[in-house]
């Protein structure tokens, strides 16, 4: 049995505000750390991607919304904001203004009017220090991108934006491989249009499937992936590319959005965390998402403080919180009882690479055991409970790093999460 947890509940300021937390700004552009595990700056200091959908940012928001949202997603923590160039739909739609993307839906006539409109978007972003993850081709925009056009259309583009910063390209296709050729000719044309000054990476649509099946190709920055309302496909298709070689990034680009009306069940705050913490724990990242908002329902800015969007900017500081925190690895192994990896309601654990610091994350209700010596700071571990919906913290006792420890998770809460750190007691 754990050891009877201390009822004084820490503020969450004082608990996660931590010297990580307090870095500077990052300096764009990311690129991609030299072990391949994750983004840094141009210091060379890493980058949490937590990321948000926006789908609709470019079409259906007009530049002031646009800014309303930047500066809103930022004050969350979210780095990174994922849209499509053109909307969702076959890519024929006008902007808020009325001005469709290209002139007869021809992508190497683009039209000047949609695009300073695009530039001052993006320019909100560079001043709000915000990534943009730009979708420059989806695959319901087949019939106007082809093979023929997509190196033409990618440079374009890409020269157009190859001096801002804060950009990372997309492109969406099928996860089949009549897709192919057309990517390569896309990357090619991003490449020669920036000189690579930007990553590129691609989230296969519709879901599920890993974007692993074009994992070798030299141009692909990161993984990234979309499992829907498949929450239990989340470990299994990290894991995957987590373990591939060469070693690259992933990205869990889509779930299940908070508030969704189309899953057959409520996406609830605990679901969106689950999605979430499931992500990071397999050593993933993570995009979370609100159905108003990409549905641009007219609720969109009510929805930008939604619950589940707060608690991704709780868990930001979580992860920030701990030292080193880039170097997480998943290990399976620390959970010596309790552990379970499929399924819907996982119990999941990871570690720092050298054991200064041991995460579980328990999602609901759970009675498990650790091994112990998997944490290596030290003589002691300091155990403490942290609330994934408020930030909250409890103390859970501190403990040698030798035997099977047990624990339980608090009454009444939803979820939790038990991080293990050094202590010189």
């Amino acid at each position: 049995m754990n050891e009877m947890i201390v009822v004084v509940v820490l503020a969450l300021g004082v608990l996660l505000l931590a010297p990580s937390v307090l870095a500077e700004e990052p300096v764009y552009p990311v690129k991609v750390s030299q072990n391949g595990r994750y983004l840094v700056d141009q210091k060379g200091s890493p980058v949490f991607w937590l990321g948000t959908t926006q789908w609709q940012l470019f079409r259906d928001n007009t530049p002031e919304e646009a800014r309303t949202i930047l500066a809103n997603v930022k004050g969350k923590g979210f780095a990174f904001v994922q849209a499509m160039l053109v909307g969702v739909g076959d890519g024929t739609r006008p902007n808020a203004n009325g001005a469709k993307p290209w002139v007869n839906d021809d992508p190497l006539t683009p039209n000047e009017a949609y695009f300073k409109n695009v530039d001052s978007v993006i320019e909100s972003a560079r001043v709000s220090n915000v990534v943009l993850s730009l979708t420059l081709y989806h695959q319901r925009w087949r019939k106007l991108i082809t093979q023929e056009n997509a190196r033409a259309w990618a440079k374009w583009l890409a020269r157009r934006y190859k001096d801002v910063p804060t950009l990372v390209w997309s492109m969406t296709p099928e996860a089949k491989p009549e897709f192919v050729p057309v990517l390569r000719e896309l990357a090619a044309g991003l490449r020669e249009g920036d000189g690579g000054a930007h990553l590129i990476t691609f989230k296969p649509d519709p879901a599920p499937y890993s974007s692993s099946f074009l994992h070798e190709e030299s141009w692909l920055d990161f993984d990234a992936m979309q499992v829907w309302n498949r929450v239990n496909l989340i470990y299994p298709m990290v894991t995957k590319d987590y373990n591939l070689k060469p070693v690259k990034p992933v990205l869990m680009a889509e779930g299940a959005y908070e508030a969704g009306s189309e899953y057959g069940f409520d996406v609830t705050p605990l679901w969106v965390r689950r999605q979430a913490y499931y992500s990071y724990l397999c050593g993933a990242h993570f995009t979370y998402g609100h159905n108003d908002s990409w549905r641009v329902l007219p609720t969109w800015k009510k929805a930008l403080d939604a619950p589940g969007a707060v608690q991704m900017g709780i868990l930001r500081k979580i992860f920030l919180g701990r030292e080193e925190w880039w170097h997480l690895v998943p290990d399976q192994s620390i959970l010596a009882s309790g552990g379970n990896a499929k399924g819907d309601v996982l119990n999941l654990a990871a570690r720092h690479k050298d054991g200064k610091w041991i995460m579980v994350y328990l999602g609901a209700k759970a009675s498990f055991s650790i091994n112990m010596d998997r944490f290596t700071a030290g003589n002691q571990a300091r155990a403490s409970w942290i609330d994934p919906r408020t930030g909250g913290a409890a103390s859970a006792g501190s403990f040698p790093n030798s035997g099977v420890q047990a624990f339980s998770t608090p009454e009444g809460w939803e979820d939790a999460l038990l991080v293990l750190e050094s202590s010189k007691g």
